[in-house]
């Protein structure tokens, strides 16, 4: 039986975000770290309710930083270094 639940690695510990039903105590489990491209807000200062007005004030951009010509920007540093 293979079961996938998500967490979170915190002091030497795994923090799952939902216990998993009919998992008896004591199942061997296989940890997978997997690189996040999520920025954690709270580290920056910002809670949710910021996090929203943040996100609502930035829309009007939305549509010029999705468009195919700002995929120069993607990796900018290393175009820079190619100069």
């Amino acid at each position: 039986m293979l079961v996938s639940v998500e967490g979170v690695y915190r002091n030497g510990r795994v923090e799952l975000t939902k216990n998993p039903n009919n998992i008896p105590e004591g199942t061997s489990v296989i940890v997978t770290f997997v690189k996040s491209n999520e920025i954690d807000l709270e580290s920056q200062g910002i809670d949710k309710e910021q996090a929203k007005l943040l996100r609502a004030n930035l829309a009007t951009f939305s549509e010029d930083w999705d468009s195919p010509e700002m995929g120069i920007y993607d990796d900018y540093d290393a175009a820079k270094a190619n100069l």
